[in-house]
């Protein structure tokens, strides 16, 4: 399991968050000694699955406070198996920017009144669907510490494209992507590079060659690409302790 730290001092819980639209589930880690910096990690096509608290967990074992938010909380999905992916489509796609937006704020709005940890000591990482959403999170709140971006599909194409919002985008962004996923296009990746170049982005932008969608996820043998997944998680937990710097 790629950048698996001892996380036997973790704990773990779920609370409820009220948003704009209703209620909703967060899954959260909390690392041994009390953090002042957080990860929000936002979920796949599959809700807050087993694979989604595991990488909650990793990150509270490197000192962050860890949450991630059931973005299905208007549906009462929950989670969906791996093999169901027909079936997550239709949830995805109904979530636009707004309700993603609106989601996020409640938990920034949790991390300040309750831990004591401002937006800019969070970081928002997304995978899949939790990419785009990502992107989108950071087009729509200001002030945040850093964005995360493993292959998010539909954020340069399909109806949420937030693309064209890039000028909003004021926190670092680091993006990673396979060479040979087919939900984003070298077209599409070309596209986000070049609107965060014109809007001043501070940003990193990796291409894997030999992987395609979903090649960190663990939990999905047949498409897990070891060597860059890797790759890709040294490159984030420096990213992050280089934008959230942790405090001695």
């Amino acid at each position: 399991m790629t950048d698996q730290r001892d996380s036997t001092a973790v704990t773990t819980d779920w609370i409820t968050l009220s948003t704009g639209d209703g209620p909703m589930r967060v899954y959260i880690a909390r690392p041994e000694q009390p953090a002042d910096r957080a990860v929000i990690v936002l979920q796949e096509a599959f809700g807050v699955n087993d694979h989604i608290q595991d990488i909650t967990r990793r990150y509270a074992a490197r000192g962050f406070l860890a949450l991630a938010p059931d973005l299905f909380h208007r549906n009462g999905v929950g989670t969906l198996g791996y093999e169901q992916h027909a079936e997550a489509m239709p949830l995805i796609g109904a979530i636009g920017p707004d309700a993603i937006v609106t989601d996020i704020e409640a938990v920034l709005a949790q991390l300040v009144e309750k831990e004591a940890v401002p937006a800019a000591r969070t970081a928002i990482h997304g995978f899949c669907f939790g990419g785009r959403a990502a992107f989108t999170a950071a087009t729509g709140i200001n002030g945040i510490g850093a964005t995360v971006v493993f292959y998010g599909p539909g954020i340069a194409a399909g109806p949420h494209t937030v693309v064209d919002r890039a000028e909003n985008i004021d926190a670092p962004m680091l993006l990673h992507v396979g060479a040979d996923d087919p939900t984003i296009p070298a077209d599409q990746v070309a596209a986000i590079e070049a609107a965060l170049t014109s809007a001043g982005v501070d940003f990193d932008s990796y291409v894997y060659e030999g992987a395609g969608h979903a090649f960190a996820c663990d939990a999905r043998p047949h498409m897990y690409v070891e060597d860059s997944a890797k790759t890709a998680w040294q490159r984030t937990h420096a990213f992050l302790d280089k934008h959230l710097p942790a405090h001695s």
